[in-house]
């Protein structure tokens, strides 16, 4: 495995980095501490699917670099590599692949259990921007240990709050975190402008005080929030008395299943969670285990496509998964009897 002294070296002689990011708030953080602290690098979204593929081939083209860094991604598809003449640096914490021509960091090569986040390697490696690295963390359900240098530096921002979930739902941290997952929705063109404009902001209050630009983000982040309520608000009260929360919704200009699905597990604690979304004939959903150890969502998710056509994967806690509409029951039907069973 690749030290992170050794990614420090080679980023800092490359001089015309692509950087591939996943389209979660500790993809996009992890992104944002490399750009600010090496001061170059290209970045690219990676949306819709957990892979890196030979579709963005097209951007490496484009860009030309002379180095590839991907953040955050679970899966990077040989065929990608095969076809890149350039380094390719990956840095990731999800269950360890095995993949030919790519120099790999990953925690779990070392330790199985060690799942620390993106955004917090990419904060190992730069030991700037501490506000954004917690930021990346606390979104993937994760307190890092420096979180009382955090509080010491921002302290109204995390007020008495030491629980992971009323952090994320009931603190201005909470909130921040907030806008950078919606500042991730709707058109590529449109996220990129929401990235440039958080990219600017020198410290929280920046993005929560809507100075300067942000002004306008927070506009914008007001209106997709609007519609992401009024989804919570359906899911809850369909599901009040469900052991399982199911909760599958159409297609619509953006897709909200991963907040939708942490918020589901702060306000019915204690419950399984589905939350998926209709689009071109296929189901894509997020899933989150409430806290039981005996549940690995990986194997589930890999029983349950037995047959099918489809994908998933992720953590124990918190996995994502896609099949064919018309597979949705079958899948559906094998993901409950295995967490009932």
């Amino acid at each position: 495995m690749i030290t992170l002294n050794e990614i420090r070296r080679i980023i800092g002689k490359s001089q015309n980095p692509l950087i591939f990011f996943d389209d979660d708030p500790d993809g996009l953080i992890s992104f944002l501490l490399v750009r600010k602290h090496f001061g170059k690098g290209k970045g690219v979204i990676v949306k819709g699917k957990p892979m890196l593929g030979i579709s963005y081939l097209l951007s490496v083209e484009k860009y030309n670099p002379d180095l590839i860094i991907v953040l955050d991604k679970p899966i990077i598809e040989q065929e990608f590599v095969d076809k890149i003449s350039v380094p390719i640096i990956w840095i990731d914490h999800h269950p360890v692949i095995e993949i030919k021509g790519v120099k790999y960091y990953n925690p779990r090569i070392r330790d199985k259990k060690d799942n620390r986040c993106i955004s917090y390697w990419c904060y190992q490696l730069t030991k700037e921007n501490l506000w954004l690295a917690t930021v990346g963390c606390v979104a993937d359900y994760q307190i890092p240990g420096f979180i009382k240098k955090f509080k010491k530096e921002y302290p109204d921002l995390l007020g008495d709050n030491g629980d992971q979930k009323e952090i994320l739902f009931n603190s201005r941290l909470g909130r921040l975190i907030r806008i950078f997952s919606l500042s991730l929705k709707g058109a590529t063109f449109d996220v990129n402008k929401n990235i440039d404009i958080i990219s600017k902001a020198n410290n929280p209050h920046d993005l929560l005080d809507g100075v300067g630009d942000a002004k306008f983000l927070l506009n914008k982040i007001e209106k997709i929030e609007k519609v992401y309520d009024k989804l919570l608000e359906q899911a809850v009260n369909e599901n009040k008395k469900e052991k399982i929360v199911v909760f599958i919704y159409p297609s619509q200009k953006f897709s909200f299943s991963a907040e939708l699905s942490n918020e589901l597990l702060y306000r019915l604690p204690g419950r399984f969670i589905v939350v998926g979304r209709e689009k071109e004939g296929e189901v894509k959903m997020s899933l989150r285990n409430p806290g039981d150890k005996k549940i690995k969502l990986p194997e589930i998710i890999n029983k349950a496509l037995i047959g099918l056509q489809g994908y998933g994967g992720g953590h124990d806690f918190a996995a994502g998964a896609c099949v064919r509409k018309n597979d949705f029951e079958q899948f559906i039907s094998v993901i409950k009897d295995e967490i009932l069973k």
